[in-house]
């Protein structure tokens, strides 16, 4: 067998260290038409304010889940830039919680900062969570804005750790999260924001504060799975053993497994990051110009503002014969 020579890495050490930190993400956009037309906008802008807003050394991983040639060029690009420090890009979809299998598996660092694909990050985000982490040892999952309804559920550490008290910790029930972040994130999930907010007006928030040397650490005790921060051993326990094929779904099902693990689901009473969904407000593009981000992308048109309804949805029974197909196509081309 011919070889030649010898190859130059043998015998040498590389002085490379991952950060302790690895901020990891998951992209999936398979096309820019419908649902998804707006969703590369999306993704330059929460690229952009993680670059921008992250200031805690860290190494940068993506998952992408079989995107368009349109983004994994992207990827790549961002990727050459050093922007990207690890980039997996997958030939087929794999669903959402085997593709966090994956990422989480890979991750170099000791703490895992994950976010979805469609979040944008405001100054001093991985700080903030990485503090509440620290103060708090028993945290499995801390995010950089609370959500009302991800308070529903794997809430029995918390729970417990509320009745038993701990040296130093107070709790409280109060209205804290600001119905302006309650609409916003209705809004950016396809939710009424007022039904939401009518929905929930007797909501008491749960706030723990813990007095630490030099202060005291408040949090809220919730977290939601769209972006948080975990010890990568922590949460590799909570995945599933096994590939579930799912192409959605199972994340609450992760919540639960940390809570019955017996860790906290906490966030931050500040707002530290931002649900976007797969469109930018001119609200959401004001906001980051304001904070310096280069943004290109004109803001989308509000839900309810075209003039007249399109002639096939004023067929008796067309919307929901429209959705079947929609759905049926979707599987086709993208499973």
């Amino acid at each position: 067998m011919a070889r030649i020579g010898i190859n130059p890495a043998r015998g040498k050490v590389t002085g490379e260290r991952p950060a302790r930190v690895t901020v990891a993400l998951v992209t999936y956009i398979p096309n820019l038409a419908g649902y998804f037309e707006h969703r590369l906008d999306v993704l330059k802008l929460v690229l952009s304010s993680l670059g921008l807003h992250t200031t805690v050394p860290h190494d940068v991983m993506i998952f992408d889940n079989a995107s368009c040639p349109e983004v994994t060029a992207y990827l790549r690009q961002m990727q050459e830039q050093g922007q990207i420090n690890y980039l997996i890009l997958s030939e087929r979809n794999l669903g959402k919680i085997d593709a966090l299998r994956v990422l989480f598996n890979a991750a170099p660092g000791e703490v895992i900062a994950y976010s979805d694909d469609d979040i944008f990050f405001y100054p001093g985000w991985l700080e903030a969570q990485l503090e509440i982490l620290d103060c708090f040892p028993q945290a499995g999952m801390v995010s950089g804005i609370a959500v009302r309804d991800a308070a529903g559920h794997a809430h029995r550490s918390l729970d417990r750790l509320a009745e038993q008290g701990a040296s130093g910790l107070s709790v409280v029930r109060e209205r804290r999260i600001p119905d302006a972040w309650e609409a916003d994130w209705a809004a950016s999930t396809g939710r009424d924001p007022q039904a939401h907010l009518q929905a929930t007006q007797e909501h008491l928030d749960l706030v723990l504060r813990m007095e630490k040397l030099g202060g005291v650490c408040e949090v809220i005790g919730s977290a939601n799975h769209f972006q948080f921060v975990t010890p990568k051993q922590l949460i590799l326990q909570g995945l599933p053993s096994g590939w579930t094929g799912k192409l959605m779904g199972s994340m609450i099902e992760l919540d639960e497994a940390v809570d019955n693990l017996g860790y906290l689901r906490l966030s931050t009473v500040e707002r530290y990051t931002r649900h976007l969904g797969n469109a930018l407000s001119a609200e959401v593009i004001a906001e980051a110009r304001s904070l310096g981000l280069a943004i290109e992308a004109t803001a989308a048109p509000a839900p309810g503002t075209h003039r007249r309804k399109h002639w096939l949805l004023r067929l008796p029974g067309s919307r929901r014969v429209l959705s079947w197909l929609y759905q049926r196509l979707f599987k086709i081309l993208y499973r």
